[in-house]
């Protein structure tokens, strides 16, 4: 499709599905690397969580659920919409998911989306996760603005916003539904410069 806006895009289409999904190392000797098939027990086990439901989307019942879901991980990745990464040690199975959703290349923004297991919580691991990743989406994609959104009843998100750099830009009014009903959320942003 050719544009007709005097604007040029943020990244052309075609980069990110031209790259190859990196593996980025974190502290601690964990990694940030793609959603394998053979990870799929994690995704049905975070399914079970309460905690993670709570707060996501996650609706994976059976391994064959989760092989479904790792596979479109892989295509929205070449479609340019979403960019999902597992969260482990190297060699071994996923504790967490982190990425970003709701890519606009041409705009030059998207959405951070996370959940780690419990196991894993509270060792600063989602911050230094989201750091990582959002250094990769400014500077390696070339994305200009990055959200991080949450329920206002999830201090947790907060804090990881916080402490990984992104400001508080407001309160969105009755923005998400949840299982309980419609939760206003935190809008928080980081934008090329900030880092």
């Amino acid at each position: 499709m050719i544009s007709n806006s005097p604007v040029p895009a943020v990244v052309s289409a075609g980069r990110m599905a031209a790259m190859e999904q990196p593996v980025l190392g974190l502290p601690g000797g964990l990694e940030l690397r793609p959603w394998r098939l053979s990870d799929a027990e994690v995704l049905v086990t975070a399914g079970q969580d309460p905690g993670i439901r709570q707060w996501n989307r996650l609706l994976v019942q059976t391994p064959e659920d989760a092989r479904q879901r790792i596979e479109r991980m892989h295509e929205r990745w070449r479609a340019e919409v979403s960019a999902i990464w597992a969260i482990a040690r190297p060699g071994h199975a996923a504790v967490g998911l982190i990425g970003w959703g709701d890519i606009d290349l041409t705009g030059g923004s998207a959405e951070i989306l996370y959940w780690i297991l419990p196991a894993s919580r509270g060792g600063g691991v989602v911050v230094e996760a989201t750091k990582r990743l959002s250094k990769w989406a400014l500077e390696d994609l070339g994305l200009h603005r990055l959200r991080l959104c949450h329920s206002v009843a999830n201090p947790a998100s907060c804090r990881v916003a916080d402490k990984a750099g992104y400001s508080l830009e407001g309160t969105m009014r009755s923005a998400l539904l949840h299982a309980d009903g419609w939760h206003d959320e935190h809008l928080h942003a980081l934008v090329r410069g900030d880092i």
